[in-house]
């Protein structure tokens, strides 16, 4: 019985930018900044255009609020992973290993941080260090599948 085969790979496209800090922690954290940052902002700017083709017209008011939308979201999410990154890799070198825990309390301590410095309940800070710790761990999890 005849029969057909269809097999190819996909590869993503490797764009990397490095800056060099003169310390691994450093750069690390630096290059989540500006990766999470660069994806955080296009999100927004593709909103933004989608909102403006949608009602059929543009401003300059409305250009500025969405550029200055865009570096508010870019320089949030920026920050917030790069202290993950940088959490991840402090843990990596206090711990002395590589695994799937480093992310658990690079996670937590983020989320703890990134939450004491805007809020102000202690309840909200632990909780947002539990959603911080599974959210990495499970990142890292699925990593290993693919």
């Amino acid at each position: 019985m005849p029969s057909s085969r269809f097999s190819s790979s996909f590869s993503s496209p490797d764009v990397s930018v490095t800056i060099d800090m003169g310390n691994p922690f450093l750069n690390r954290t630096v290059d989540g900044f500006l990766k999470i940052g660069t994806i955080a902002a296009a999100r927004v700017g593709a909103e933004e255009m989608f909102h403006c083709i949608r009602k059929g017209s543009i401003s300059e008011h409305k250009l500025e609020h969405s550029l200055k939308k865009m570096c508010k979201e870019g320089a949030y999410w920026g920050t917030v992973a790069g202290v993950y990154v940088g959490m991840e890799y402090g843990m990596e070198r206090i711990r002395g290993t590589r695994d799937w825990k480093n992310a658990m309390l690079g996670g937590a301590v983020s989320g703890a941080l990134i939450s004491a410095v805007s809020n102000s309940s202690r309840e909200k800070v632990v909780v947002d260090a539990i959603t911080g710790a599974a959210v990495a761990t499970a990142a890292e999890f699925l990593h290993y599948l693919t």
